[in-house]
């Protein structure tokens, strides 16, 4: 148990800690926590921490500290455990001095100061809290809101999608119905003018097959004629 504290040594609370050491209030309390948790003693009456000057020496050196701020709390305890060890053992008369306090008006009004601090310090704190509960809740709230929103417009983008990618379809396949019907008159008109071309082609056939024969008549009838003159003037 700590005993290491000096007569008529000056008490401070978290508040007057934290304008000592230059930090705000909750992150006094953070560093007591690391501190403790390491197994640093602080005098406490109640829940509440009692700072003396040899506590503000080890805030001071968990804030300034470049190493994991446990390894520096490690350390620091092991030199209050050497200081306690080595610290006389006698009682200091911890409840006399606070009765004679009592008696003094000037010490009195000292503690009852020092208690009106550290109860403005825990209003401040409550404030504090309800603040970030307050400002949490709204937070939480806004990410809702944010959700709600993301999921509708991601849902509307999605369904636009679909429906440009329908109508995009539809068109292909309107246009490739309308290409396929161009290629299939293409190829009707195409057949038309093969089968035109092979019917002008065939009549041109018969009509040069009848004029070579009307020839060869004609030719076969005046060889004839010449043969029977000629038969004439022979005799």
């Amino acid at each position: 148990m700590r005993h290491d504290i000096r007569p008529n040594e000056r008490a401070y609370s978290t508040k007057e800690v934290a304008e000592e050491v230059g930090i705000a209030t909750p992150t006094v309390r953070k560093y007591g926590q690391i501190l403790e948790r390491n197994g640093y003693e602080f005098f406490k009456e109640g829940d509440r921490r009692i700072f003396v000057q040899s506590d503000i020496d080890a805030l001071i050196a968990i804030r300034d500290t470049a190493q994991p701020k446990d390894d520096t709390a490690k350390e620091l305890v092991e030199r209050q455990q050497e200081r306690l060890s080595s610290t006389e053992t006698t009682s200091v008369a911890a409840p006399d001095t606070y009765d004679t306090a009592l008696q003094d008006s000037a010490k009195l009004h000292e503690f009852l100061k020092f208690l009106s601090s550290e109860l403005a310090a825990s209003r401040e704190m409550n404030a504090q809290l309800s603040n970030d509960i307050t400002q949490l809740k709204t937070t939480v709230s806004r990410l809702q809101q944010d959700h709600h929103v993301i999921s509708a417009g991601v849902g509307n983008m999605a369904q636009k999608t679909n429906t440009k990618i329908d109508k995009l379809t539809a068109r292909q396949e309107a246009q490739y119905e309308e290409l396929l019907e161009q290629e299939k008159l293409k190829s009707d008109m195409l057949q038309q003018e093969l089968q035109a071309m092979r019917e002008e082609q065939k009549r041109e056939w018969q009509s040069q097959n009848e004029f070579n024969k009307r020839l060869e008549g004609k030719v076969k009838n005046s060889k004839g004629t010449w043969d029977w003159l000629r038969s004439l003037f022979s005799k």
